[in-house]
Parts: C-alpha cells; sequence; structure tokens
C-alpha cells in the first residue's frame, strides 16, 4: 500500500465503494467522507495527497469547502479533483476560478479516475530537469525554483496550485513560443481529447490574478494560446 492518501468527499454510497475500491486496488490509502463540514474537520488535522471533490453534499457543499481548502496554508497546496454531473457546467467553472486542478464528468469509469489520480499527483510531485540542482526561472519580479516548487514575487512567496506551477513553469521553459490550448492540456495536464479547452483559460486567469501586478507577461495570442511576453535576460540559474 502506498502511503500516499487520497480524501473522497462524495455522499453516494454506491460511488464512495467503487472509488475506494479502485483507488486502494491502484495502492492509494483512502479516506472517505459523506458530508463536506466532516470532511473540512479531518482535512484540517490530516492532509491528502489529493481530494476528489463532489460539489453537491449535505453539510457544506463542495464550492464551500474549495473555498476553505485554498485558504488554508497548508491544504492550498493539495491537489482538488471535482467530481461532477454534467449539468453541473457552471459550478465547474466556479470551482476551476476557485482553485481545483482537474474535474470529473459524472458518469466516469473507475480507470479514468485513477489515471487523473496518477496524473495530478504527478504534476505535484514534479521536479526539475536536473534533481541534484536547484533551477531557477524568472521574469520580471517572478522567479520559479523548480526543485523546491516554489514561486516568488520578489521576495514574497505567492501560494500555486500544482497545476497552476506546473502551468507556469512550462510557459517560462518554452519563453516567447506560442503554446497552443491543446498543446498545454496535453502537456499540464496529460491529457488533451477529453476536457474543454476553456480549462487552460480558467488556469491562465488565475495565474495571472496571483501573479498581479506581473499578470502582463503572461500574453493571450489571440484564437492560438499563451505565451511568456518577453524573453528572460539571465533568468535561468543554477545553484551548486
Amino acid at each position: 500500500m502506498s502511503d500516499e492518501r487520497i480524501a473522497v468527499v462524495e455522499d453516494e454510497p454506491g460511488l464512495q465503494e467503487i472509488l475506494e475500491f479502485h483507488l486502494q486496488k491502484a495502492g492509494y490509502e483512502v479516506d472517505l467522507y459523506a458530508r463536506g463540514d466532516d470532511a473540512w474537520k479531518s482535512l484540517q488535522k490530516t492532509t491528502p495527497q489529493a481530494i476528489l471533490l463532489d460539489l453537491m453534499l449535505p453539510g457544506m457543499d463542495g464550492l464551500e469547502l474549495l473555498r476553505r481548502v485554498q485558504r488554508h496554508d497548508t491544504l492550498a497546496r493539495v491537489p482538488v479533483l471535482l467530481l461532477t454531473a454534467k449539468g453541473e457546467e457552471v459550478d465547474r467553472i466556479v470551482g476551476l476560478e476557485l482553485g481545483a486542478d482537474d474535474y470529473i464528468t459524472k458518469p466516469f469509469s473507475p480507470r479514468e479516475v485513477v489515471l487523473r489520480v496518477k496524473a495530478v499527483l504527478r504534476r505535484s510531485g514534479s521536479k526539475g530537469s536536473n534533481e541534484d540542482q536547484a533551477e531557477w526561472l524568472s521574469v520580471g519580479s517572478i522567479r520559479l525554483d523548480t526543485e523546491g516548487h516554489q514561486v516568488f514575487l520578489g521576495d514574497v512567496e505567492v501560494v500555486l496550485t500544482p497545476t497552476e506551477f506546473r502551468l507556469l513553469a512550462l510557459l517560462l521553459e518554452r519563453r516567447g513560443r506560442t503554446q497552443t490550448r491543446a498543446r498545454l492540456l496535453s502537456d499540464v495536464w496529460g491529457y488533451a481529447d477529453d476536457i474543454d479547452s476553456r480549462t487552460v483559460d480558467t488556469h491562465i486567469r488565475r495565474l495571472r490574478k496571483k501573479l498581479d501586478p506581473e499578470a502582463a507577461v503572461i500574453e493571450t495570442v489571440m484564437g492560438v494560446g499563451y505565451r511568456i511576453r518577453r524573453p528572460l535576460e539571465g533568468g535561468r540559474s543554477t545553484a551548486c
């Protein structure tokens, strides 16, 4: 059994059982919660490696729970995957704006859920290309530490979700080159065929908000995608 713990916040007993079985089969520890308020109390004491979050919950709805997670110093770094029904598109978009890393639409296959969890955990644990050396990427007052998984505006740390961090790192690594939405979905999320490309736009908006007043360095290329507006000048350094 892996030491990676997944919190599943879902009030349907049948879905709870299915998710628990397949996640445990994949090697994860699983904590089950049927109520949003119960999940919030527990999450403040035990930090999981990822959260699977239904939006329609008793006690505290999924969006409110997500808001609290994103305001929490430790939990804000934990990737959150929303479990949404097809009719909950507006709530899903709001969830992505609030800080969710991904979403899975019901009905879903258990295999898809496991693959999405593995993908988001890879993103949250990704390192720089050289494991033995700290590598920095920077533009303007933005500095990104690929090894330490930290981002700074000047001397102030900016807390990003794992997906936001990976998105910013990729744009910095490919500075000056336009990245299409499809390419970003493939390289950041790990898939491109079954997820709305507006997800990229939502994450870019969130990233710009967190990086203000340097938000303008992420340039929109109309009808195509995004790129870092100006090249780095000595922005990459490697510390021995």
